[in-house]
Order: C-alpha cells, then sequence, then structure tokens
C-alpha cells in the first residue's frame, strides 16, 4: 500500500514565495550589473579631457598651433655665422683733418640713407669754401673777359691771341670751379648756398645707406685722421645665414635647399633659409666652403656675428613631426594631445599615436586616425596635462 505525503498548503505558498523572491533579486542584480557594464563601456568610449584656465594657460607658457611636416632624414649639419652681404655694411670716414663738433646718434640707433649721424669742424673746411667763392667770382670775370676778346675777334679788330688766352684762361677757371664744386659736394656742402655768401661752420656726415648704427668710435671734440673709421652702419634687414660645409659634404649641398638653423640665445627657436649661393672655393682652416641661405621668417634681434647651428636639407622627404615635450608615454603607451578654445579655457584631449625617428628636440610622429589638418595640438607640457588628467581620475574615484 502506498504512503502518499500531502504538503500542507502553508507550507507550498510559503515556498513559492521564496522561490519568487529569489527570482526578482536574481533579476533585479543582473539589471543593476548590466547597468553598470553599460555605464563603463559609455564612459570609455567617450574621449577624456583636461580643461586648462587662461591663466593656467599662460602660467604654463603652451604653445598650441597646428601640425608641423619636417625633414626628418637625410640632412647635412653645418655651423656658422649671421652675416650681411658687403653692400649692406658702411663705414663712415672723414675726408680731410677735422675736429668732431657733433655725434647726432649712438649705437643701436636706426638711421635712414643720408641722415646725418655726426658734424666736424675745421678751418680747412671753411678754407675751401672761400677758394671756391674766389674761383667762382673770377670764372664770372673771365667769362665776361673771353665773350668780349670773341666778339673783337669775330668783328676782326682783335689779335687772335688775344681770343685764345681768353679762352684758355675761361676754360681753366671754369674747371677750378667744378672741381671746387666736387669737393663741396662731398663735403655735404651746397655750393648753391656758398655762392650766395654763406660760409658753413661745421660739415655733416651723412648715412650712405639705411641701417642700425652697430658701432661709434668717436667723441665729442676728438681730431679725426683723413679716412679715419668713424662709424659702421648695418642694414640688418638683409642679414642671412652663412653657413661652413666641410669638404666631404660639399657635393650634397646645393642652391635652393632648405636650412633650418638656431642661435645660442633662442636655441628652442628654429629658423628657416633658403641656400642662394654656394661658394666655390675653400676656407683652408678649416677646410669648407661657405654656403649662403636667405632667411624666410625673419624676426627682431639677429645680428650680425652671431653664432647659428643649422642643418641642411640634402632629402625632400617630409613626414609629421611634434616637438619631444608634446608627446607623453603612459601605461606603455605613448600620447599627444589636441588643444581647442572653448571661451577663455583650453580643452585638452589625448590621442594615442606611435612614434617614429627622432631629429633633435623633434619626433615624427604616426596617427591611427589621420587628423583634421585644422586640429591644434600641444607643443609643449604633454607630462604635465597627463599628470593633471591621471590626478583628476584618482581624485574622482575617491
Amino acid at each position: 500500500m502506498k504512503t502518499i505525503k500531502y504538503i500542507p498548503i502553508t507550507a507550498m505558498l510559503l515556498a513559492l514565495l521564496l522561490l519568487t523572491s529569489c527570482g526578482d533579486s536574481k533579476t533585479a542584480e543582473d539589471e543593476t550589473k548590466e547597468s553598470t557594464q553599460t555605464e563603463e563601456s559609455h564612459t570609455e568610449g567617450e574621449a577624456e579631457e583636461l580643461m586648462l584656465t587662461a591663466q593656467q594657460f599662460e602660467a604654463l607658457q603652451m604653445e598650441i598651433d597646428t601640425l608641423a611636416q619636417r625633414n626628418m632624414s637625410g640632412y647635412v649639419e653645418a655651423n656658422g655665422t649671421l652675416e650681411v652681404p658687403p653692400q649692406n655694411e658702411a663705414n663712415i670716414t672723414a675726408l680731410a683733418g677735422a675736429n668732431v663738433a657733433s655725434i647726432e646718434v649712438i649705437e643701436g640707433d636706426e638711421v635712414k640713407k643720408n641722415q646725418a649721424v655726426a658734424y666736424l669742424s675745421h678751418p680747412s673746411i671753411i678754407q675751401i669754401q672761400s677758394d671756391y667763392l674766389n674761383a667762382y667770382s673770377n670764372s664770372r670775370f673771365l667769362k665776361q673777359e673771353y665773350e668780349r676778346q670773341k666778339r673783337l675777334y669775330e668783328a676782326g679788330v682783335a689779335s687772335g691771341m688775344n681770343y685764345q688766352k681768353a679762352t684758355a684762361d675761361y676754360q681753366s677757371s671754369t674747371a677750378m670751379v667744378k672741381g671746387l664744386e666736387a669737393q663741396l659736394r662731398q663735403y655735404n656742402i651746397n655750393a648753391s648756398g656758398v655762392r650766395n655768401g654763406t660760409i658753413y661752420q661745421r660739415v655733416a656726415l651723412r648715412s650712405p645707406i639705411a641701417g642700425v648704427v652697430e658701432k661709434v668710435f668717436i667723441k665729442t671734440g676728438q681730431y679725426v685722421e683723413p679716412q679715419t673709421n668713424l662709424m659702421e652702419i648695418v642694414d640688418t634687414d638683409h642679414v642671412h645665414a652663412d653657413l661652413m660645409v666641410f669638404e666631404k659634404d660639399v657635393d650634397k649641398v646645393k642652391k635652393g635647399q632648405k636650412v633650418r638653423f638656431s642661435i645660442q640665445s633662442r636655441p628652442r627657436k628654429e629658423l628657416e633659409a633658403v641656400i642662394y649661393s654656394v661658394s666655390q672655393t675653400f676656407e683652408q682652416d678649416p677646410k669648407a666652403v661657405h654656403v649662403h641661405a636667405e632667411i624666410e621668417n625673419k624676426e627682431g634681434g639677429l645680428i650680425p656675428g652671431m653664432y647659428i647651428k643649422g642643418k641642411i636639407q640634402v632629402d625632400n622627404q617630409q613626414t609629421t613631426a611634434l616637438p619631444e615635450s608634446a608627446v607623453v608615454t603612459e601605461a606603455g603607451k605613448t600620447y599627444v594631445f589636441t588643444a581647442q578654445r572653448e571661451g577663455d579655457a583650453w580643452s585638452f584631449t589625448p590621442i594615442e599615436v606611435t612614434t617614429a625617428e627622432k631629429d633633435g628636440d623633434w619626433i615624427a610622429i604616426r596617427f591611427f586616425e589621420t587628423p583634421d589638418s585644422n586640429t591644434r595640438f600641444a607643443f609643449n607640457n604633454a607630462y604635465y596635462l597627463m599628470g593633471e588628467m591621471k590626478k583628476g581620475e584618482t581624485e574622482h574615484e575617491h
């Protein structure tokens, strides 16, 4: 006989409620887990960014620019100096011995062509004006005598000898007047003024070119000998790079090639130039040739004689590159930062990249996705930006 056990209704209801409760609990837990996973997935999909205020941006001296194309290989290293062509340098000298009456400029002043830079005075300067005035007056008298003898000779009432003598005297006086006028022009003295009775006590020394006063060698009241170098004027608008290329590299260098160089006072600022002349003779110590390059992005403060360090591009292959300070490595990955202005603040977003060859302070960059040509990047402080971003994440977790 088979025994059948009945579960009381109360017990069945309790078991059913427990099963339902467990099922509901599991469903809620799964939903919470799925929601968390969705949020994490969404968070991972969004690009992290760091905001800097205008004050922080200025304090860090952030450098922002679009991507640069550079030749990262195939160059010749060359050092040299900044120079100006001979036609853009001028020495101001005294034509004759004189005293310095006044000096109108100091070193560093900009001057225009024909501007008076100093004044000289001396009795000899007064004497030449007196000589000219006498010669001019005598020439006028001899001209009248020449015209009188000419009329008499043509009328047949005077001898040919008197006419010839009057002609020779007049021509001689005219030549003397013209010679003295030429001397007055060299002294920058107005001959017309002298003819009208003005005797100039001092004469101006004028700059033959526009430029900057590089050196002044005289003092007020000083007596200067003829042909003494009194000042040097340099037209810095025509400053160029004068590089020395050694014999082993001469065959690689030619007109039209690009040059990148820096000066010692601004080692991080790079200037660009184009070769316009390559010397055909060697300097013996060291054995090298002069290469002259016209600077394309000139700026103030370029002074002839400054030492420069440059690289001549002999290979035209260009690649995308950024300064080394724009690149940071974090957790085995390499990043650069895009920059975008948002009102007065700046937003910086890291982008993963790979790096290639390095050239000085620059490094070649490879992007997984090519950015827009107008995208701006942080050119420095990448380590700081990454550090601040990581610090912000840590604070958020706490």
